[in-house]
């Protein structure tokens, strides 16, 4: 098991268990592993982001390789670049959603894809055994400067982007506070959208809604859409890998049907493909997926899961059920720009509103919600859990299955001292009744 890698690269409060020093000491140990340069390095909008970029571009020049910084960009195009302009690995410095005294560390490979389980362990080795590189010469630190052109051209050879240009869409963007402040508007303006924004202002605070988009904190977005008459509205999180779609009635689609919308729509154009999703998300992807003679994998919780896998088996498709979803053909990550791209897409060609494309989707039921606890009552939670449900899935926290439509799942956050909840049901009535029954139950044991 991993001790400082999470379910999404390294995490900690800034100052406190991510402080300077160990900041140092983990990028000596990504350097070690990466061995050559050069790499590229990239941050979010945390007050602490420019700081820990000096700390570790330092640190891999003392190590003797070469970086550049791509300075403030979301995570999806500092990935892309480092596929696309041909660098040996990057570091990406986010928390993505966390909360702002949180920052964190990803190192990401050369295929501009986050590192394996198995690579996370050797850093890990690297670091607690101090086994550095060592150099007689310093390497130097650049600027990059192509990354958001590297990231747009990308974006758009997957699109038809002449068809969206000739349609003048409207859309509201939540920008969150985040990162994708710097590049989704301007993808927008540059297919032809009259854009309208909320939250736009970078700020490391997160002011506006938080730094994590869900169904119900985007009152701001829905209002946005409705008042501007918009064909749609995205929200980002904060280091804008994911995000989550609102249609023209001001409607927020959970990141399941937001999932199944442009699965069914990018299925239409390749079938016989694979679609890769975690043991968490909905079950209607298989439905639609046998629609198109299409196969799902399923894995355990965690873009490094879908995403590693989705390489080997060049996957079409992957998604979590929070907002990430990834479009193999472009990369195997999560891609907030590149989901709206896709929506502006799907929406050129098919001619319909967007309510209307999700009442053809399949009937779909589900909800999540969270708890705080410290991690020793987390594993004293689904101990219990277990042992009063003994044949359920224990693959991640625990699943339990009340039959293949209706299932309840507890698992800690690898992120946050928290517990997730999340649910599925035939019905709205059984979803509300099985979440309700199941968050008086956490909420029980843990006060225990």
């Amino acid at each position: 098991m991993a001790k400082l890698f999470g379910t999404n690269g390294i995490r900690g409060i800034f100052g406190q268990d991510l402080n300077l020093e160990f900041i140092h000491d983990i990028s000596l140990s990504i350097a070690t592993y990466f061995k050559k340069g050069p790499i590229l390095i990239g941050y979010d909008g945390r007050d602490s982001s420019p700081v820990i970029a000096k700390v570790v571009s330092a640190a891999i020049n003392s190590s003797g390789l070469d970086c550049k910084i791509a300075g403030l960009v979301p995570t999806p195009c500092l990935e892309y670049a480092i596929k696309s302009l041909g660098y040996s690995g990057g570091i990406m410095i986010t928390a993505s959603h966390n909360p702002p005294k949180y920052n964190g560390i990803k190192p990401v490979a050369s295929d501009g894809v986050e590192i394996s389980r198995e690579d996370e362990l050797i850093i890990e080795e690297i670091y607690f055994n101090k086994k550095w590189i060592s150099s007689e010469s310093w390497g130097n630190t650049g600027t990059e400067t192509r990354a958001k052109r590297a990231y747009y051209d990308g974006i758009m050879s997957h699109i038809d982007a002449d068809s969206i240009i000739s349609k003048k869409f409207k859309v509201a963007l939540d920008l969150g506070n985040g990162a994708q402040a710097v590049t989704a508007p301007e993808l927008c303006k540059e297919l032809g959208c009259m854009v309208f924004s909320v939250h736009e202002t970078i700020d490391g605070n997160f002011p506006g809604r938080g730094s994590e988009p869900t169904p119900q904190n985007l009152e701001a977005l829905s209002r946005c859409v409705k008042e501007n008459s918009c064909d749609f509205g995205v929200a980002f999180d904060g280091d804008g890998d994911r995000s989550l779609i609102c249609d023209e009635l001001g409607n927020v689609l959970t990141g399941d049907k937001s999932a199944l919308l442009l699965s069914k729509f990018l299925l239409g154009k390749f079938p016989s493909s694979k679609i890769v999703t975690c043991l968490n998300s909905g079950s209607a992807i298989e439905e639609i997926a046998k629609q198109a003679d299409s196969q799902v994998i399923r894995t355990r919780v965690g873009s490094v899961e879908v995403s590693r896998k989705m390489v080997p088996i060049n996957a079409l498709i992957g998604f979590e059920e929070n907002g990430g979803f990834m479009f193999g053909k472009h990369n195997q990550v999560r891609d907030g720009a590149m989901t709206m791209c896709l929506v502006l897409d799907l929406l050129s060609k098919s001619g319909q509103k967007l309510s209307a494309l999700t009442k053809e989707l399949p009937p779909s039921f589900t909800t999540k919600d969270k708890v705080s606890c410290t991690k020793e009552q987390s594993v004293r939670l689904i101990k219990t859990l277990k042992e009063e449900n003994p044949s359920a899935d224990t693959t991640e926290g625990i699943k339990i299955n009340v039959d293949s439509k209706n299932w309840i799942m507890v698992r800690p956050s690898g992120t946050e001292p928290i517990v997730r909840i999340y649910a599925e049901a035939s019905s709205q009535e059984k979803l509300d009744e099985l979440m309700s029954k199941y968050m008086k139950i956490v909420t029980l044991a843990l006060s225990e």
